[in-house]
C-alpha cells in the first residue's frame, strides 16, 4: 500500500485541503483531510483532449515517455494519420505501441479515410471498417468529422458512420473550421458533439450555445489559446485544452502544462483550468483515468508548486512512473510499418509552362491553418513559371508517395526563403511528399532525399543537406523525444539561414495541402478551393 500526502485539490468542491490518499493496486482506497502542514501540491493529472499523435513525429510509446515528465497521463488521441497512410495495420502498430507503456492512450475511430475524395491516400475506411473497430480495437469515439460538407448534404455513407457511433454509444468528434447559422446546426443535429477549429470567440460561443464543447487548441502550428482563454472562466464545463498537433519541443516545452501555466499568467482560476483539462475529458469521452476520488484509478501529479505549476512527480495506476527527471520505463520498438512507393525526380520534372500572366498564390501564415491566396504576377523564363524569392513566392510541389504520377505544383507566401527546399512526407492528411524551395534543383534534392529514407523531413542548400528519417509510415520515429526534437531544431536551424522567418516551417509546410481547411491548398492531384470544394486553375485569365 501507498500513501501520499500533500496538499490536494479537489476539483469537484473546488477546495484545496492538506490529505493523505491510500492506495492499493492501483486504485485510491481512501482520502483523507489532516492538520498537517504540506509543501507539496497532488493534482488530477492532465488530458490532452485531442491529438495526432503521429504529429510528435514519434511513436506512442516514446511520447509516453516524454509526456509524463510534464504531468500529462492520458490522451485522446485520434490515429487518423496512420490510418490514411497504412490503414487497419497503422492502426494496429499503434495501439501495440500503446500497450508496451504504462500511460492511458484513449483512441478514436478515425472518420475520414480518406479525408476527401481529392487526394491520394493509403486506405479507405467504408462505414463497415468503423463497426468493425469498434467491435475488435476497444475504441472510445469516432475521431473528427472533417467531412462536415457531406454530413450537411446527407452523404449516405456519412451518416452511416455516425450512426454506427451512436449505437456504439460513443462521442462523436468534431471539424467545423468556420461553420456558423443552419449548417451549425445540421452538423450538430447529426450527433457531432466537440469541436477543435474554432478561432475566434464568436464561432465559439455560437457553438457553446448550440450545445457543443469547444476543445481550446494550443498546438505546434495551430496556436488558438490566446484568443479563446476567456471561455474556460465563462463556461468552465463546456471547454476541454488540446494541441491536435504537438511536435517534440511542444512536448518537451511542458505539453498542456505549459497551457495550464499560461491560464494562469492570464488570471484564470486554477480550478477552471483543471477542469478543462482533466474533469471535461473523462467525463465527455468516458474515459477510466481518476480523479482523486475514492475508487478512482490512482492517476495524479504531484507537483512542488502551482503557480505555476512544477511537476515533481507522475502517477499512473498507483505506481510512480516519473519523478525530478527519472521516467521509470522504457520505450519498446516495434518493427516499424510503411507504404511508400515514390520514385526519385529529376528538376525538370518540376517545370511549370506558363498559360497566364498572373497566378494563385498560397498564404502561408504562422501559427495558422487558414490559408488565403492572393492573385500575384508569374515570373516566367523561357515559357516557365519560377520562383521569385525577391518576392517571397516560391514554387510548391506534392507528388503522390502510393504510385507514380506527375507532381502537382503551386506557388506559396510566407516561408521567405532566399535560397534553398524543404520537404516532408507529413503532409495532412493524405501524407504525400510535399516540398517548397527557391529552384527546381534545390526542391528535387530535397524531395528525393524523402525518397530514399521513404519518409521523413528534409532540408537543403547547395552546401549541405539535412534529413530526419521517419520509418513508421514516413510519419514517426522511434527514437526519443529530445533525440527527434534535437534533429528537428538543426533543420529548423537550417531552414532559418535560409530566410524562412516561420516558427515550425515543416509543420506549416504540412498544413497546406490539408484539403479540409480554407481557402487554397495543393494535394497531389492539383491545387485545391476548399470554399468550392474543386480543383482550380493555377493562371488566371484576365
Amino acid at each position: 500500500m501507498e500513501i501520499i500526502s500533500g496538499k490536494l485539490i479537489d476539483i469537484f468542491n473546488r477546495n484545496i485541503f492538506p490529505a493523505r490518499i491510500w492506495i492499493e493496486n492501483g486504485i485510491i482506497l481512501k482520502v483523507e483531510e489532516t492538520d498537517s502542514p504540506q509543501d507539496q501540491y497532488i493534482l488530477p493529472g492532465f488530458i490532452d483532449a485531442h491529438v495526432h499523435i503521429e504529429s510528435s513525429l514519434m511513436s506512442p510509446s516514446c511520447f509516453a515517455e516524454c509526456a509524463v515528465q510534464q504531468g500529462t497521463v492520458a490522451v485522446v488521441a485520434d490515429p487518423h494519420e496512420i490510418a490514411n497512410v497504412c490503414g487497419i495495420q497503422g492502426m494496429q502498430f499503434m495501439i501495440e505501441s500503446a500497450k508496451s507503456v504504462p500511460f492511458q492512450f484513449y483512441f478514436g475511430a478515425p472518420s475520414c479515410v480518406p479525408a476527401t475524395s481529392f487526394e491520394t491516400n493509403g486506405a479507405e475506411f467504408h462505414a463497415e471498417t468503423i463497426e468493425y473497430l469498434f467491435k475488435n480495437f476497444n475504441l472510445s469515439f469516432l475521431s473528427e468529422m472533417m467531412n462536415f460538407p457531406g454530413v450537411i448534404n446527407g452523404d449516405k455513407e456519412v451518416l452511416q458512420k455516425i450512426e454506427i457511433a451512436k449505437l456504439n454509444n460513443k462521442p462523436i468528434d468534431g471539424h467545423a473550421p468556420g461553420l456558423r447559422g443552419e449548417k451549425l446546426n445540421t452538423y450538430i443535429h447529426a450527433g457531432i458533439s466537440t469541436d477543435h477549429e474554432c478561432t475566434s470567440l464568436a464561432e465559439a460561443e455560437e457553438k457553446i450555445e448550440k450545445g457543443m464543447k469547444i476543445l481550446i487548441r494550443q498546438g505546434s502550428a495551430a496556436k488558438n489559446f490566446e484568443a479563446l482563454y476567456p471561455l474556460i472562466a465563462k463556461y468552465p464545463d463546456k471547454v476541454m485544452i488540446c494541441t491536435d498537433d504537438c511536435h517534440p519541443e511542444q512536448l518537451l516545452e511542458g505539453h498542456i502544462t505549459s497551457i495550464i501555466n499560461r491560464g494562469l499568467e492570464l488570471g484564470l482560476s486554477i480550478f477552471d483550468l483543471l477542469q478543462a483539462a482533466c474533469l471535461n475529458p473523462v467525463q465527455h469521452y468516458n474515459m477510466h483515468t481518476g480523479l482523486l476520488r475514492k475508487n478512482d484509478s490512482a492517476d495524479f501529479i504531484i507537483a512542488s508548486g502551482i503557480s505555476p505549476v512544477k511537476i515533481k512527480q507522475t502517477w499512473i495506476a498507483g505506481k510512480c512512473i516519473y519523478s525530478e527527471g527519472i521516467t521509470y520505463f522504457k520505450p519498446k520498438k516495434l518493427p516499424p510499418v510503411n507504404n511508400f512507393t515514390a520514385y526519385p525526380l529529376l528538376p525538370e520534372d518540376l517545370l511549370v509552362k506558363v498559360s497566364g500572366l498572373k497566378m494563385k498564390v498560397i498564404h502561408a501564415l504562422d501559427g495558422e491553418l487558414y490559408t488565403p491566396y492572393s492573385i500575384e504576377n508569374a515570373k516566367s523564363e523561357y515559357g516557365f513559371a519560377l520562383s521569385n524569392p525577391e518576392a517571397d513566392i516560391l514554387k510548391i510541389a506534392v507528388i503522390n508517395r502510393y504510385r507514380k504520377s506527375s507532381p502537382a505544383l503551386g506557388f506559396v507566401k510566407g516561408f521567405n526563403l532566399k535560397i534553398g527546399a524543404l520537404a516532408t512526407s507529413v503532409a495532412h492528411d493524405s501524407h504525400n511528399i510535399i516540398a517548397v524551395g527557391t529552384n527546381d534543383k534545390l526542391m528535387a534534392k530535397a524531395i528525393n532525399e524523402i525518397v530514399k529514407a521513404k519518409g521523413g523531413l528534409a532540408a537543403c542548400t547547395h552546401e549541405e543537406t539535412l534529413c530526419l528519417p521517419l520509418e513508421v509510415g514516413g510519419l514517426m520515429c522511434q527514437d526519443s523525444a529530445s533525440a527527434v526534437a534535437n534533429k528537428l531544431a538543426q533543420l529548423n536551424a537550417l531552414a532559418k539561414q535560409m530566410g524562412c522567418t516561420l516558427a515550425s516551417p515543416f509543420m506549416t509546410l504540412s498544413f497546406l495541402s490539408l484539403l479540409v481547411i480554407p481557402s487554397l491548398k495543393i494535394g497531389d492531384r492539383g491545387l485545391f478551393e476548399v470554399d468550392t470544394f474543386s480543383f482550380t486553375n493555377l493562371f488566371v485569365n484576365d
